[in-house]
């Protein structure tokens, strides 16, 4: 796939998935591959293995490598998908050589955690990974340190695809978007549904997504609703969900991934708990509030 095709694709779902345990502990490619090939076959347009919905930090590099053949192979070229990297530059290439290996069409690097970090070295860091990798690249951007022009410079490499903006700074974001005025920079709403409204309005296209594990046709009912313009049918969507996504922001979002997990579980799918240090399970009380939330979802239409 090329880069422009690529790119059309992130102007859609990126649907990020989790990743389930056995009785070990240890990735069970099963369960994770049923998962996969759910979202694929709703029609999710990319998949992404091994994001922080996968609980990226808490896998071993071999464990990442692992997601990816699980992943390509559950998708079963049902739709794009991209594969995670990060850590040091040099770990984030090799991910991204096996990725191209696996068939991945593209390798989403994780925003530097390093608490050194320059902001402006933190652009290099993209850069240096899209110059090395032979797949198209999305630069995962949880910072707001960044400046206008370093963002930019990032969104406009040839080699980078598209700019996961995962900041609630508007104001950056909307500086962002018009410094890229006339390119072909690809800004993407990197904080789910509940926030896609307002990006696409500040010229954003496309958003990521957990909520795909567990109600993907919802997710693009909400993505369909943005692309028609349709902003108060997109409220009405969101607010179904705004009880789910609220609980996984509980704990500094150290709930995120355990909701979803939890969702899962009361459908009939046991995952294993979410790595440390997230929090590996619900109590009672938010559990039985999560029960509540998914039996007050009516099916919905994409």
């Amino acid at each position: 796939m090329n880069i422009r095709d690529y790119k059309r694709v992130l102007t859609g779902i990126s649907g990020v998935h989790v990743t389930a345990y056995d009785n070990q502990g240890t990735i069970d490619p099963h369960l994770t591959g049923k998962i996969i090939r759910r979202i694929a076959d709703a029609g999710i347009h990319n998949i992404v293995c091994g994001g922080n919905t996968g609980e990226f930090y808490s896998l071993q590099h071999e464990e990442v490598l692992r997601l990816q053949a699980i992943c390509v192979a559950a998708v079963e070229g049902k739709a794009v998908v991209t594969a995670a990297a990060g850590r040091s530059v040099g770990e984030a290439i090799a991910t991204a050589k096996s990725a191209k290996h696996e068939g991945a069409q593209g390798v989403m690097v994780h925003h530097p955690l390093d608490p050194f970090a320059a902001p402006r070295s933190q652009a290099d860091y993209f850069i240096a990974i899209a110059e090395a990798s032979e797949l198209p690249l999305v630069a995962y951007v949880r910072s707001n340190a960044m400046a206008v022009d370093d963002l930019a410079r990032i969104a406009t490499h040839p080699n980078i695809a598209g700019v996961k903006f995962a900041s609630t700074d508007m104001m950056l974001f909307s500086e962002c978007v018009r410094a890229t005025e006339g390119t072909d920079a690809v800004w993407i709403c990197g904080l789910a549904e509940g926030w896609a409204a307002p990006f696409y309005a500040l010229g954003a296209k496309g958003f990521t997504s957990g909520l795909v594990n567990i109600d993907p046709t919802r997710s693009l009912a909400i993505w369909n609703a943005l692309e028609a313009g349709d902003y108060a049918r997109t409220r009405a969507l969101v607010a179904k969900i705004a009880g789910f996504e609220m609980l996984r922001t509980k704990f500094n979002n150290g709930a995120n991934v355990t909701v979803v997990k939890e969702a899962l579980a009361l459908r009939g799918e046991n995952l294993g708990p979410v790595r440390l240090p997230g929090l590996p399970a619900l109590d009672a009380a938010d559990r039985d509030r999560l029960e509540q939330i998914l039996k007050g979802w009516e099916p919905v239409a994409a």
